[in-house]
């Protein structure tokens, strides 16, 4: 019965895997859209206040904002802005760390753990299911009887509160 159930769980990892490569390749093949403030907005933090963009008042914010609506107005893509923005203020004016080297975790590492947690789970329900269907099949011991005479006492004391 492992085999198959194996199996199945090597499938749709490797179902995840291909769509995640395929929707990543498919994005890549396509033409940058043209870049807004809003969506870089998002992206990028104030590097005063440490904030994203989209929320700082700041007169730095004010002046990053400026910044960004030169370049979408020179035409650069959404990359290329925020490129200049890192070439201009550094690496702390990106929200999310670019996925090179050691900053790739960041991106790898929560997929990795929900598959591993759904192959975990995968693996150990069917366990845990065989091992209560066991408990219940078995039958329990007998507890001690209870004598009449207490049985009536606890019978009277019921019927007093009701």
């Amino acid at each position: 019965m492992r085999p198959p159930r194996l199996t199945a769980v090597w499938a749709a990892l490797t179902l995840a895997l291909a769509g995640m490569l395929a929707t990543g390749a498919v994005a890549g093949a396509n033409p940058a859209p043209r870049a807004s403030l809003t969506d870089i907005e998002d992206e990028v933090m104030c590097v005063v206040c440490h904030t994203p963009l989209a929320v700082s008042e700041s007169p730095q914010a004010n002046s990053e904002r400026d910044y960004i609506r030169l370049l979408i107005a020179r035409g650069e893509t959404k990359d290329q802005i925020k490129a200049q923005l890192v070439a201009q203020y550094g690496q702390s004016v990106l929200a999310l760390p670019n996925p090179h080297g050691f900053n790739l975790t960041v991106y790898i590492l929560p997929p990795a753990l929900l598959l591993a947690g759904v192959a975990l789970l995968v693996f150990t329900l069917p366990k845990w299911r065989a091992r209560a269907r066991a408990a219940a099949t078995r039958t329990a011991p007998a507890g001690p009887s209870i004598n009449p005479a207490d049985s009536r006492r606890l019978d009277e004391d019921i019927a007093r509160f009701d």
